[in-house]
């Protein structure tokens, strides 16, 4: 089945995404940081099964297509996503949805599935955290600076972007996300994980170097009857370099 592309209005702004499947569970595909449904899942949106799932991905605010506006990091800005992801999907006629969330999208995932019960049915997050420490904090200062990242990764975001837009987006996230550290336990969203009731599989890379595995084991811990595996040789981007595994995984999880 083809990929379409679309915008709706959603809260205001102009939400872009892609669709493609015809199956009765829906599912939307949640970013990372400065990410969008095309950057961040093209096997998803290429492999995960049309016949059970209908795949919808996002370009959260001030990412991907959905600019403007120009995207900013408010102390909300988690709930905000959160926020649109739920209403895009209600604008797209959903009734009820899964979740599967990548690194900032997956603490945004973790946020609407405590907030939005009624209509979550099952969640998959990786490379997400709950709280941000200052170990995390010296990493993100780590990617602060765009001109250092490997080409690889660089590439497909400047195209998207421009260089400047790439490079004090980038800043600014760093920003935004380090203030959680201020806060008592580095919380972002801990309080929100006893409310999560629907089925929910948190997948981990042993090597990412970006999210240490402990954050992991505290949302697995936090969430009652979830469920966490641990990919030894899983990096950051463990959906996209195992595509074929984690296609299978999530697939399994979701029937």
């Amino acid at each position: 089945t083809s990929i379409t592309s679309a915008k709706i209005q959603v809260n205001g702004v102009h939400l872009h995404y892609q669709q493609t499947g015809e199956g009765s569970h829906a599912v939307l595909l949640l970013p990372g940081m400065l990410g969008s449904g095309q950057t961040d899942f093209g096997p998803q949106l290429k492999s995960l099964n049309k016949q059970l799932f209908t795949v919808v991905a996002w370009d959260p605010r001030g990412y991907g297509k959905s600019i403007p506006p120009s995207r900013d990091f408010p102390p909300d800005f988690f709930e905000r996503d959160a926020k649109d992801a739920v209403d895009l999907m209600q604008a797209l006629k959903f009734k009820k949805f899964s979740l599967l969330g990548w690194s900032d999208g997956g603490i945004t995932a973790l946020i609407a599935a405590a907030k939005y019960p009624n209509l979550i049915q099952k969640l998959v997050v990786w490379g997400a955290n709950a709280s941000v420490t200052q170990e995390d904090v010296r990493i993100y200062n780590g990617i602060r600076d765009v001109s250092k990242w490997s080409e690889k990764v660089k590439k497909p975001l400047e195209e998207l972007y421009g260089h400047k837009y790439f490079a004090e987006t980038c800043e600014a996230w760093v920003d935004g996300i380090s203030r959680f550290a201020e806060n008592s336990d580095g919380n972002i969203c801990q309080q929100l994980l006893p409310d999560i009731k629907c089925p929910t599989f948190i997948i981990h890379g042993e090597k990412d170097p970006l999210v240490p595995q402990a954050h992991a084991e505290y949302i697995h811990k936090h969430i009652k009857g979830s469920r966490l595996l641990l990919m030894p040789e899983g990096k950051h981007n463990l959906h996209l370099r195992f595509a074929e595994d984690f296609n299978r995984e999530v697939e399994n999880f979701l029937r």
